[in-house]
């Protein structure tokens, strides 16, 4: 029998013969991921890799549960498995990213405060986009190379297709943001498009295993965290009806509430990415191109055409350097959030990244002045609604993953790899952390994007002039050395970990 088993196998998930005996001997905490591969039918996707490089196939040869029922004794030893400690290593690292990715992502948003200076929303949006798609293909070059790039894409080229989906999604739900910031604030627009974690928690059970085999302390951390979240938004979208005008306030509370729906349905692709086993600076790299395309589309239409879209551009170039750096800071931010994402799992990483909304609240009020002379009850009510959103995802957070339940993770690793032909263990390696196949290194063509980068920054920083807008300065200047601290701590928790893989 484990003879035909072997057999069944294809050639990149290979395993080792076993005696009966030696089965008996060596039992694993659950399914091996050689096991899985056995288990996984094969059939063609239609955004798969069709015949290109790296063309995996493998046969139903044994069922999960049976290979779960069989293995339930000592930690597994196949490469590129988790044992117990790297397994906490990579949690502890995707929740230290999620934090770090609510600072910068926070901090992101206070370009968005120009609207007051009377800015076109889409104006503010491309521009932000357009500094987002010079940091999206920077920071790879600089940390990994392009080479290292090109080798994912080479592993799982269908992930290109969904990469610039997401990026088309990503680009609709920042314009909302600036319209709900426009209409109800930053202090309040923010909690309320942070209900997208409660969207992202629900893909994350139906489609990519979380939650699966945790026990019920786990589901009720994380599903009583979801009802913390969500009724602080409902405290937050009351409290905006009193901040503005109703129909100023109602636009506001349905922009922000769509860019959440958005927001969280594009985590659907950033796992499908992650599990297969692509790295986050390779996923970005494409995502960019659909935030670009679609921003692009969208500010045209608004404006009426190139020439009327050029002609605002022009008008707002002293400002135009700010929200480059915005957008650049909110790439940052999102990286963070994409690596939490891949190692705390979507139902952990993004409630913690969405502590943004405390960042955001501390942006709005400490620097820009939001709320002041507005009624206590008003100011209660919004401090309130953050601090119970910020709550639940906390709890959600302390609702660490299980051994049994990231064995469903490696489940929907082995069906996602499988789906699209990707080898097995270029996802086995990832999904530890792992890449030994690659080697890192910098050409002419990453420092040719470096500079070309730097030099478009540096033309639109001498037209720039400091934006007529009153704010606090010695609280700017406190809120931007902790995230700077935040950044320095995460990136070395990561590159020692994974060495941002």
């Amino acid at each position: 029998m484990m003879s035909l088993l072997r057999d069944a196998a294809s050639p990149g998930q290979y395993c080792p013969p076993t005696t009966e005996r030696e089965s008996n001997e060596r039992r694993s905490p659950g399914p091996t991921l050689c096991q899985l591969g056995k288990s996984r039918i094969a059939r063609r996707a239609v955004l798969g890799a069709g015949g290109g490089v790296g063309r995996w196939t493998s046969r139903a040869a044994l069922d999960f549960l049976t290979a779960l029922r069989t293995g339930e004794s000592q930690p597994a030893t196949q490469a590129g498995e988790l044992d117990a400690r790297r397994l906490r290593a990579l949690q502890s690292v995707g929740m230290l990213c999620g934090l770090t990715a609510g600072a910068w992502l926070g901090a992101a948003e206070a370009p968005t405060k120009l609207v007051t200076l009377g800015l076109s929303p889409v104006v503010i949006s491309l521009s932000m986009v357009i500094g987002v798609f010079l940091a999206r293909w920077t920071l790879p070059a600089l940390i990994q190379g392009t080479s290292y790039v090109a080798a994912d894409l080479r592993q799982a080229p269908h992930l290109i297709v969904w990469a610039i989906l997401a990026g088309c999604l990503w680009a609709v739900a920042n314009t909302l943001t600036i319209f709900a910031v426009r209409d109800v604030g930053l202090s309040i627009a923010f909690p309320l498009w942070n209900s997208n974690s409660l969207l992202g928690i629900f893909w994350g059970i139906v489609f990519f295993q979380e939650l699966r085999g945790a026990d019920w302390r786990r589901w009720v951390g994380v599903l009583g965290g979801a009802a913390l979240m969500f009724a602080g938004a409902t405290a937050l979208a009351i409290a905006s009806a009193t901040q503005a005008p109703s129909r100023d306030a109602l636009r506001g509370v349905a922009a922000a509430l769509s860019a959440g729906v958005l927001w969280g349905t594009m985590y659907i692709p950033y796992r499908k990415a992650y599990l297969t086993g692509m790295s986050p600076l390779s996923f970005i790299t494409f995502f960019t191109v659909g935030e670009l395309g679609m921003m692009t589309a969208l500010a045209v239409t608004y404006s009426g055409g190139f020439a009327p879209l050029l002609s605002q551009l022009s008008g707002a170039r002293h400002v135009l350097f700010w929200l480059l750096a915005g957008g650049f800071v909110w790439v940052v931010g999102d990286l963070f959030q994409q690596y939490a994402v891949k190692y705390a799992g979507i139902t952990r990483g993004i409630p913690l990244s969405n502590t943004n909304q405390l960042w955001g609240l501390m942006w709005g009020i400490l620097v820009f002045g939001e709320l002041r002379g507005a009624p206590h009850s008003v100011f209660a009510q919004v401090i309130g609604g953050s601090i119970v959103m910020a709550l639940g995802a906390v709890v959600i957070a302390l609702s660490s993953v299980s051994r049994s339940e990231h064995l469903r993770w490696e489940v929907a690793a082995a069906r996602e790899g499988s789906r699209y032909g990707v080898d097995p263990q270029y996802t086995r390696s990832r999904l530890a952390g792992k890449d030994v196949s690659v080697r890192r290194g910098r050409t002419w063509v990453d420092w040719s994007v470096v500079t070309i980068a730097t030099a478009t920054i540096i033309v639109f920083a001498l037209a720039a002039r400091a934006p007529q807008i009153a704010l606090r300065a010695q609280w700017a200047a406190t809120l931007v050395i902790v995230t700077l601290g935040m950044l320095g701590g995460a990136g070395f928790a990561l590159w020692k970990t994974t060495r941002f893989n």
